[in-house]
């Protein structure tokens, strides 16, 4: 187990000797499993590529607009009313809308695309709680089928029009296609809801936070709200080759688990790491992972985040919590359930409970 940023960057970026193929260690790994996420050079090379290739073909000044556009209609919107749950009527939609627009398809029935993605969260803490296991690779062989239905019919602009008119050419396995699709649209809808969710709370809670996000570099800023409270808490590899780690001699079929958000907190590494320091630069968060395995959407998250909080704290300067944000039942990737917030002036009538 790992928590310092070092150690956790050394694993991170070293594929050859931590795998996150776990096949490499002898274990079944199930094939919906079997994607972007989890295969390793060089079978990870090609649909990484692949990947990367369509999200440099998309026209991301036209979704960065779109994006700043839905975030302030969404804040306008809500600002009418006393208060609202920033977590599923902010953030969640917000996610969804983007994660879909840049894939180019419609955006799938919340009611069932929901309770299916948190299901898949849920599994990501098998390790403690077994049972969770199995209804996860059930649901992500749900959310793979239902990507497979893009590839059968794909649209013709966005990310899904993009790999389907190139992916036999690229060399990569239609079942490893379809999941890593399946990847981008959970991870994006997760990762960046769970973002939102979070750095609102730790804006809208920490003291002078919101003021000072109106002049504070952007992308700083950004980096420090991920940092500060990153959605993505730990993550695993596999040992595949016998080495020393910090005086610690890991042996072939090791596990190794990465507390991230330990390493982010890691003294160090960041001065005054319990501190939320908006202008804190260099700032190497380790939220996005690095390496072979470093997300493919980050410059899209943080976009996203800045164009929700850009809005927030230029136009809604007395935006603040009215209750303590809740957090959902989640280790691995931590998100809140529910953050009930105004946009209003405080009129001494609402207490934070």
């Amino acid at each position: 187990m790992l928590t310092r940023h070092s150690d956790c960057l050394s694993v991170l970026t070293d594929s050859a000797r931590f795998a996150s193929d776990w096949r490499r260690a002898g274990e079944d790994i199930p094939a919906p499993l079997l994607s972007v996420q989890t295969l390793d050079p060089p079978e990870h090379t090609a649909i990484r590529h692949l990947l990367l290739d369509g999200f440099r073909a998309q026209d991301r000044q036209a979704l960065h607009a779109a994006m700043d556009r839905w975030a302030g209609e969404l804040l306008a919107e809500l600002a009418g009313r006393p208060s609202f749950d920033f977590v599923g009527e902010l953030a969640e939609p917000l996610a969804l809308r983007f994660i879909t627009a840049f894939l180019g398809v419609d955006a799938p029935d919340p009611a069932w695309f929901v309770p299916m993605s948190r299901t898949v969260v849920d599994g990501m803490d098998a390790g403690l709680w077994p049972e969770k296991h199995e209804p996860a690779v059930a649901a992500r062989a749900r959310l793979a089928e239902y990507a497979g239905g893009w590839l059968a019919d794909p649209p013709k602009d966005g990310l899904i029009g993009y790999v389907a008119a190139h992916a036999e050419s690229a060399g990569v396995d239609r079942s490893v296609l379809r999941n890593s699709l399946r990847v981008v649209l959970h991870a994006g809808y997760e990762s960046a809801s769970r973002l939102l969710g979070n750095a609102a709370a730790a804006l809208l809670t920490y003291p002078g936070a919101l003021a000072a996000f109106r002049t504070a570099p952007l992308a700083a800023a950004v980096d420090e709200l991920i940092r500060y409270d990153a959605p993505v808490q730990a993550d695993a590899r596999v040992c595949v080759t016998e080495t020393e780690l910090a005086g610690v001699t890991i042996r072939v079929g090791d596990p190794v688990t990465l507390f991230l958000g330990a390493a982010h907190h890691d003294p160090l590494r960041f001065a005054h790491p319990t501190e939320l320091r908006l202008d804190r630069a260099p700032n190497p968060h380790l939220g996005f992972g690095r390496g072979a395995h470093a997300c493919l959407g980050a410059s899209l998250a943080i976009r996203l985040a800045g164009s929700v909080f850009t809005a927030l704290a230029r136009d809604y300067p007395d935006a603040r919590a009215v209750a303590e944000p809740a957090h959902r039942s989640n280790l691995t990737l931590r998100g809140l359930d529910r953050f009930e917030v105004t946009l209003r002036p405080h009129t001494g009538e609402e207490e934070l409970s």
